[in-house]
């Protein structure tokens, strides 16, 4: 199948490219600079230039393919609105150029928070609240079943993660850590956030692609809810720091989706469709050390 993947060359992204083009399908991969175009055909895409705001790449590269993955967001968390308005903007046109067409679109989203319950793919986005924008966006893109486009959801953690690159949201634990001197915690620290490593992400979005019903919700989840608190441990013992409780507005606008509870599960998505995580969770990559500087 020849796959149109928005956000290529993210974190996300290059490794779903890599993950398709060994499954045998071709890879059509959205970017925005000579850098990402060099990324994309090192792993043995075709580079596509633009990005979200730019319509009309959009539009050429749905034209060129047999499916869709969408996974480029701008993740400026001081400036949400503007990358969730450009996030529909960009869904928008995506549906329009497959509609009617019985391919796969298959779309990033994120696992709901749901306070004292642990999250699963028979509940609600969340549309409420600083990135509820997003599970509206989410709801928009399941709704398209009825416009004849096979479409899913891949729910993420805010955790994404792989030993050495990236943490999803313990970036930013681990950034303020080597920053401050202390890794901190919201709270009392009991506040549960789910991850998966990225690897085992990738390949649950070609799952997706490949074999998604319309209108599937797909949590891509293998630990169901680290506390804060033992996350900050981790990174405390391998930097050397003191761990400490600190405010949420230590950690600026998104301190305040650290003060949240979020656990969530996967148990459906892998008796749907046989995934299994098989990569290192949250807490070994982050006890392996090796933080980017």
């Amino acid at each position: 199948m020849r796959v149109f993947v928005t956000g290529a060359s993210g974190s996300i992204g290059s490794v779903v490219v890599p993950e398709l083009i060994a499954a045998g399908h071709e890879v059509l991969g959205l970017v925005r600079s000579d850098a990402a175009a060099a990324a994309v055909s090192a792993a043995g895409g075709t580079p596509v230039r633009g990005d979200l705001t730019d319509l009309d790449s959009l539009r050429a590269g749905v034209a060129q393919a047999e499916g869709v993955i969408n996974l480029a967001f701008g993740n400026d968390w001081s400036n949400l609105e503007p990358c969730i308005e450009a996030e529909t903007q960009a869904i928008q046109t995506l549906a329009a150029a497959l509609a009617g067409r019985g391919k796969p679109f298959v779309h990033a989203g994120l696992t709901p928070m749901m306070p004292g319950h642990v999250s699963t793919e028979e509940d609600p986005d969340t549309t409420n609240g600083p990135v509820g924008g997003r599970g509206r966006n989410s709801q928009m893109v399941l709704n398209l079943a009825d416009q004849g486009v096979r479409s899913s959801v891949v729910r993420l953690p805010r955790s994404v993660h792989q030993r050495a690159s990236h943490y999803g949201f313990c970036s930013v634990l681990i950034a303020a850590a080597q920053k401050t001197g202390v890794s901190a915690y919201v709270g009392d620290g009991t506040q549960r956030w789910p991850a998966v490593n990225r690897l085992d992400a990738a390949r649950l979005f070609r799952m997706a692609l490949e074999d998604a019903a319309p209108g599937t919700v797909l949590h891509a989840v293998a630990d169901e809810g680290d506390t804060m608190r033992s996350l900050a441990e981790a990174i405390g013992s391998v930097l050397a720091v003191p761990v400490e409780s600190a405010s949420p507005d230590s950690f600026g606008l998104i301190g305040r989706l650290f003060a949240l509870d979020m656990p969530s599960a996967s148990a459906v998505t892998q008796k749907r469709f046989g995934w299994e995580p098989t990569h290192p969770s949250l807490i070994a990559d982050l006890v392996a050390g090796d933080y980017p500087a």
